[in-house]
């Protein structure tokens, strides 16, 4: 399991921020495991089927357990009904969608401790605005914690502009990845004060 630090186990979201291949995806997984046994994943490039291969691969854990809101399947024409366990979407670029089956999800799992983690919000940015997907994921957030449900997003730092990332740090402790020197590292960026030093993961 990564050695990531309280702060960042404790919060109540967390963006992990990155280049490509420095690891956000396998942060972004263990964090989820770290957090509930049933996790909400709103996955924006993967299908259903991919997210919960990835997650048993990276975490030990069943992926079975996992929700998942489907972005991708039914833009790739396959147009299956949604289950209990997975949510279909017709593209990324469709938040309102996303929220309604988030909403179906926080409903459907009433005193259940889950975590929800979009992955990711790049893909979002290609259709929209920041400030939108700002006020998406800070909706998304409040409707989480009212759940007492902790959130994970992602982004890639160099997709984007540096303002366009910072314009989404503010509800969040941020956590930052690199590769240096072929090891991957993170370092803690939290509201206040300095950040962390960078640590090998």
């Amino acid at each position: 399991m990564t050695l990531l630090p309280d702060a960042v186990r404790g919060a109540d979201s967390v963006l992990i921020s990155g280049p490509p291949m420095s690891g956000k995806y396998d942060l972004f997984n263990r964090l989820l495991a770290t957090w509930a046994d049933g996790p909400v994943v709103i996955s924006t490039g993967r299908t259903a089927e991919k997210v919960r291969g990835d997650y048993e691969e990276l975490t030990g854990e069943d992926g079975d357990d996992v929700i998942v809101i489907d972005c991708v399947t039914h833009e790739q024409g396959d147009k299956r009904e949604d289950t209990p366990t997975t949510k279909y979407v017709a593209s990324a670029g469709n938040l309102t969608d996303i929220g309604i089956k988030f909403t179906d999800v926080v409903e459907s799992s009433t005193g259940r401790e889950r975590a929800v983690g979009v992955y990711s919000l790049s893909q979002l940015l290609m259709y929209w605005d920041p400030e939108r997907i700002y006020r998406f994921t800070r909706v998304m957030t409040s409707q989480a914690s009212g759940e007492g449900w902790p959130f994970v997003g992602v982004v890639g730092s160099t997709a984007h502009d540096e303002q366009v990332v910072h314009t989404l740090h503010e509800p969040f402790e941020v956590v930052e990845t690199r590769v240096d020197d072929d090891d991957r590292e993170f370092r803690v960026r939290g509201r206040v004060g300095q950040p962390s030093d960078w640590q090998p993961f």
